[in-house]
């Protein structure tokens, strides 16, 4: 794999991102270990993660994944540099009292302070991307698809107070380069703009969710990045699963369904990803993947692969054979009359995972 420049950042990294959010709830400590080992014998050298972390978050595991990580390089001090490592700082906590006692804020200090705790945990002396994880504005994500004008948070920090925080980092040498995630169009040029105005870092990425039952992205933020050359992360490449065809005969619950997070997790039945219709059309992109010789994670993957929104396509596994199967299907290249199919379903499916 050539390695890709993030943005205008002095960053080179892989295509293929290791993502860890599973790691401290469905993969163990020992496992994720080995799941690390393995990717960086596959030539993958990116590695993605958060405070927030392990999914679906809770008290118990807060902070679980970067002290899994943290373990691991300690173990192993000399491949530290050998992995391009970047963590998030939650946005706005409400609900979720054990981050910043669920905070509805995002303050400069609390940036710093969330910052310094990853660096404990990682037991590391540098972040190389430090990313906010979710906007501080009132933006639709995770499942919102409307902006409303009357849910506007009053008193919150300024994208400028939040750029000021994250300087501060990157001046003291604790942070590399920095980056956003479920971002807006607005909110890519935002943060551009200021950085650009009052001289303070300019993100290098956005973290998405990318993937075939959720393109969003190219409803003009990929013009956006294309333009202000910022680089995507796509994250759930696999539609939490859907799109590996491993839900097609069983569904989400049930005795017969397999193991994994839309099964195990009645939260996440009830997200975007388990919505009735990204199940359904996510079975006409597994179809249409078998009626061409290719696994559904070959398509979904090669999609992601072969886009050239797509800088670094992340990647959450929960076993080595997981791992193997994804990284394989590097290389994969989709044919413009499959590439004419994938938009004829969007078409008339649109994007049921938003």
């Amino acid at each position: 794999m050539k390695k890709i420049k993030l943005g205008q950042s002095a960053l080179e990294v892989t295509p293929i991102c290791l993502g860890t959010m599973t790691f401290g709830e469905q993969v163990n400590e020992a496992d994720a270990h080995a799941i690390i080992d393995r990717a960086m014998a596959r030539g993958v050298d990116f590695i993605d993660t958060a405070e927030m972390y392990s999914v679906p978050t809770r008290a118990a595991t807060y902070g679980a994944t970067e002290t899994i990580l943290g373990n691991y390089f300690a173990r192993h001090p000399g491949k530290r540099r050998q992995w391009t490592l970047a963590t998030k700082v939650a946005g706005p906590a409400r609900g979720l009292n054990w981050i910043r006692q669920g905070s509805a804020n995002l303050t400069a200090d609390d940036i710093v302070q969330a910052c310094e705790d990853s660096l404990r945990r990682l037991q590391t002396d540098v972040i190389d991307l430090y990313q906010i994880h979710w906007p501080v504005r009132h933006v639709p994500t995770f499942g919102n698809v409307y902006f409303d004008p009357g849910k506007e948070r009053a008193g919150v920090s300024t994208i400028h107070e939040q750029l000021q925080g994250l300087a501060r980092l990157v001046k003291a040498g604790k942070v590399r380069e920095i980056g956003l995630s479920n971002e807006s169009p607005f909110g890519v040029m935002e943060f551009v703009r200021l950085a650009e105005q009052h001289g303070l870092p300019r993100v290098a990425t956005v973290q998405n969710p990318y993937c075939l039952i959720n393109r969003a992205v190219d409803n003009g933020l990929d013009e956006v990045l294309y333009r202000q050359q910022v680089g995507l992360l796509a994250y759930s490449p696999l539609g939490f699963g859907l799109l590996t065809g491993k839900y097609d005969q069983s569904g989400l619950t049930g005795p017969d369904a397999p193991r994994g997070r839309m099964s195990l997790f009645e939260s996440m039945q009830k997200q975007r990803w388990g919505r009735a219709e990204s199940v359904a059309a996510a079975r006409r992109y597994n179809e249409l993947a078998r009626r061409h010789g290719l696994t559904p994670t070959q398509l979904a993957l090669g999609f992601c692969y072969g886009s050239w929104r797509v800088a670094s396509t992340i990647l959450g596994v929960t076993t080595v054979s997981q791992l193997d199967e994804c990284v394989d299907a590097w290389g994969t290249e989709l044919s413009a009359d499959i590439l004419a199919e994938l938009d004829a379903i969007r078409w008339e499916l649109r994007d049921p995972a938003i």
